[in-house]
Parts: C-alpha cells; structure tokens; sequence
C-alpha cells in the first residue's frame, strides 16, 4: 500500500538526515524543532518504519538511498513543504542520480548475458534511449532509463523526443530505477508502453506542442526486470533487484507490456 503524502514526507526527510546523524539524534529534530512541527510525531515515525519495513533503512539507521534533490528539480510541486527550485547542485544531482541508473542497467543486462550492450547516451543524446542491448537470438532492445531516488512513489519525465522515438521504434521500452546511496540499483521495473501512449498529452492546436510530461506510474503499468514489447526479457526478474516501494505490488509476469 501506498504511504501518504505526510508519511512520504516524513520519510524523504529521514532519508536526508539520516545521511549526517543517527535515529534518536534525528527523531528529537523532528521533534523539537519547530521548522519540522508541519508533521506530527505519528507521521514521522511512520515515515521511519515504511523505510525500515523495506530494507531502505538498516536498524543501526543507515541509509540505502541518499538524499537527492533532484527530485525537486525533476517536477515535485513541493518537497518538505518548499516550494521546487532549480539550482546547479541539484541539476548535478538529477545528472549523477541518471547516470548511475543508466549504468545499472548496463550491468544488469551483462549480468543477463545480453550479447551486445552499447551505453548509448554517453554518447550522444540525440538516441531518444539510453542504452542498446542484444540478446543471442537477435532481439534487440533500445532502452529509455528513468532513474530515481524517491522510494515512496514513481514519477518520470519524458520528452517530447523520446516520446516520438517510443511511437516510431517497437524496440523502444522504458525502464525505471531504483538508484540506492552507493549508486547501484535497489529496483528495477519496465513501464508498459500501450499505458504511456494513452497517459500522454495530446496537442490541442497544430501551433503549439507539449515538450515534456510528467507522469506518475501506476501498479497496473510496471512489471518487474526489463522486458521487451515481444516477450523477451533483457533483465529477467528473477535477475533484476526488487524491492516493495512505490506503491507499486509487483507481479512477475511473462506478459509484454
């Protein structure tokens, strides 16, 4: 089940702390501190036993996920109450967290035994996808990363570009990430492509056109590993590091999406 907007709250803001002290010295912040009275007691503590339950925070109170705000950058409305702002740590931030999420999966379809792996954004950004894979048999994968930091719900953007891409590439997919603190992946899940094609915008005048889109994902639209529109899969789940976050129940599946 999903946690609430005060509990995801309460637990981004674990994650961060958590980063620089320990549980009690972190729980009397949030206690006493009236910067942190907007959530009660309850949510905080609820906060800290959702990151517990999923193994994102270890019982000594260290932190599998680092704190990134990049996640405000990439289109929150708010984060712990403040308003979104750009600035370049957190436009450095979003690029590590990215980055790390595209070399995840690059190991995870070696790992696999994926034939061919071309890590094609380090390359150029012009792809629409982040990585190329081949399988043995010749199935070729064009993948789109989307890597986060946030446990507590799935959101992605997607250009415009790689929306088109998506439309005209039937090897197109979408995969999401998981990135934990020491940038290797903790979830991996493929977005189903008939579900983005329905979710996004549709432009309402020949003059003007959307360039990018925010979506949050769905149970029903992920499946776990990285799986090809044909069936096959890159990373099978059984392969592909999962983990109870996001809301999101996943269900091994050999359906393609």
């Amino acid at each position: 089940m999903a946690p609430g907007e005060g509990t995801r709250r309460a637990a981004r803001r674990w994650i961060e702390y958590l980063a620089v002290a320990d549980i009690p010295r972190v729980r009397s912040l949030f206690t006493h501190h009236p910067d942190y009275s907007d959530l009660t007691p309850v949510q905080y503590a609820d906060g800290l036993a959702w990151l517990l339950s999923r193994g994102l925070v270890t019982c000594d109170g260290r932190s599998l996920i680092r704190a990134d705000g990049g996640e405000q950058h990439a289109g929150d409305d708010t984060l712990d109450g403040a308003p979104a702002q750009w600035t370049p740590a957190l436009e450095a931030a979003r690029r590590e967290t990215g980055t790390a999420g595209e070399r995840a999966v690059v190991r995870l379809l070696e790992l696999s035994g994926a034939a061919r792996v071309v890590h094609v954004a380090a390359l150029s950004d012009a792809y629409g996808y982040d990585v190329h894979a081949e399988l043995g048999d010749g199935t070729a994968g064009h993948i789109e990363v989307k890597a986060t930091t946030d446990p507590t719900r799935l959101v992605i953007h997607l250009t415009r570009h790689e929306y088109e891409v998506m439309r005209g590439d039937p090897d197109w997919l979408l995969t999401a990430v998981l990135v934990g603190a020491d940038g290797g992946a903790l979830n991996v899940v493929t977005v189903s492509r008939d579900w983005l094609s329905t979710a996004a915008p549709e432009d309402q005048d020949r003059r003007v056109e959307w360039e990018s889109a925010r979506f949050s994902i769905p149970d029903q639209a992920v499946l776990p590993g990285v799986l090809h529109a044909s069936g096959h899969w890159l990373v099978p789940e059984t392969i592909a590091p999962s983990l109870p976050v996001w809301g999101l129940s996943l269900r091994p599946s050999a359906s393609p999406v």
